[in-house]
């Protein structure tokens, strides 16, 4: 969607929400009517019309940048995670509120055409909001405002340990118990707090596993992001070596360059990066892993998505590739093993993916698993598998956008693989 088409769109929420704000003040004076404190009264009107609207202005303000290379900084981030976190908690305020004043409406209909009303009657033809409706809809909103803050402050940078075992027939014996840490979404333009993104860091190096990869959007968008991060994530080390490839965002096609050249450069510079790093960023190519005489073949693509940049060519990754070799694929986007992989005529399999974030949010319990990037993504998050192909989708290191996580927090992978009929 173009920059215009995304303004209008924000217009048309501004809108919604000033409308909202409106409605909702109406429903707070019920609740301070009877405050004996004028001033306090007026304090908690005036301050929450302040606070809302001022998030809706600020954030207008700076729609401007959005576009250009700087892009969203993590102060816009932390402006569209606030209107979105007012959003929600008003919509959740206001349906409890709205119920009460349906009620109210057919209690008024109902009583004035049952009973006739003495003429010259003061009586009013609907009865006035109750002052206990408004408090339960504070009470209902308070779960989704204090769920979001909590997603803001500490969800983001609440790190998990995923880990997974699979089973082969065709894996090598000398690769049994072979681990892999898996990171993906390191969105390193969207860090707010260093010290926090560390200690994730500091866990994946904990792992110690045998061979680390990385699978796309090292940025948001342009290559500087990640410059200052550089010595951190270049910690991250295995015997095997470290091997990373580019997601959708890593190409910067989502803010405006003053040339192309610039924009070329720019990815240039990323790929660059990845070398400081200490990774091998692989586009559209393989390598053979060796332990012990045996081999594996490990096989990177450029990105490759439904709906997303397409420059991933699979078939020029494969060129080389023994096809009784055991295949490991990396590859942003869950859709290209959607599409491509689990048909391919070779036998790729495991491919690591990410991209989805989990939509940063949802629920992951026993027996549950639910979020709203479902609706978009047949393989959103975890081990899919169809026959023998697996697929692992990682749910993100970092966020993007909206600066919080909730329900979906960030992970780090470690996939051990085993040799069937091998303790």
């Amino acid at each position: 969607m173009h920059k215009g088409g995304f303004l209008n769109i924000f217009l048309i929420i501004a809108a919604i929400t000033l409308l909202m704000d409106w409605y909702v003040i109406h429903g707070l004076r019920t609740l301070v009517a009877d405050w004996q404190s004028r001033p306090l009264r007026l304090l908690v009107l005036w301050g929450y019309a302040v606070i809302s609207i001022g998030v809706t202005v600020v954030f207008m303000i700076g729609f401007k940048s959005y576009g250009t290379a700087q892009g969203m900084t993590p102060f816009h981030e932390w402006m569209l995670s606030l209107l979105l976190t007012f959003f929600i908690t008003k919509v959740f305020f206001l349906i409890i509120i709205s119920l009460g004043d349906l009620g109210r409406f057919i209690y008024g209909i109902t009583d004035n055409v049952m009973h006739d009303k003495p003429e010259g009657t003061n009586e009013p033809f609907f009865p006035a909001r109750r002052k206990f409706i408004t408090e339960i809809a504070l009470l209902v909103a308070a779960v989704p405002f204090t769920g979001f803050l909590y997603a803001m402050f500490r969800g983001k940078y609440d790190y998990k340990v995923h880990r997974t075992t699979i089973v082969y027939d065709e894996l090598p014996e000398a690769f049994h118990n072979f681990t892999i840490t898996q990171l993906s979404d390191i969105h390193s333009g969207s860090f707010d707090n260093v010290n926090a993104m560390q200690k994730g860091i500091d866990l994946a190096k904990a792992q110690k596993s045998d061979l680390f990869v990385f699978t796309g959007d090292l940025v948001n968008n342009a290559a500087w992001e990640i410059e200052q991060y550089i010595d951190r994530f270049g910690q991250i080390k295995a015997p095997f070596g470290q091997f990373s490839i580019l997601g959708n965002h890593d190409y910067g096609d989502y803010i405006q360059w003053n040339s192309e050249a610039e924009k070329r450069a720019n990815l240039d510079k990323l790929k660059q990066h990845h070398a400081e790093l200490g990774y091998k960023l692989m586009l559209d190519e393989n390598v053979v892993l060796e332990k012990n005489g045996q081999k594996i073949s490990l096989i990177g693509v450029q990105n490759w998505g439904r709906d997303f940049i397409k420059v991933g060519d699979l078939n020029k990754a494969l060129q080389g590739v023994d096809k009784d070799a055991f295949k490991i694929l990396l590859s942003h986007d869950p859709t290209h093993w959607e599409e491509q992989v689990r048909y391919h005529d070779t036998d790729i399999h495991l491919t690591l993916s990410g991209h989805t974030h989990g939509a940063q949010f949802g629920i992951e319990t026993a027996g549950l698993k639910w979020s709203p990037v479902k609706n978009r993504y047949l393989d959103w998050a975890g081990l899919i598998n169809t026959g023998n192909r697996h697929l692992y989708v990682n749910r993100g290191f970092g966020f993007l956008a909206f600066s919080g996580r909730l329900g979906i927090w960030p992970e780090i992978t470690v996939i051990t693989l085993k040799k069937r009929g091998m303790a």
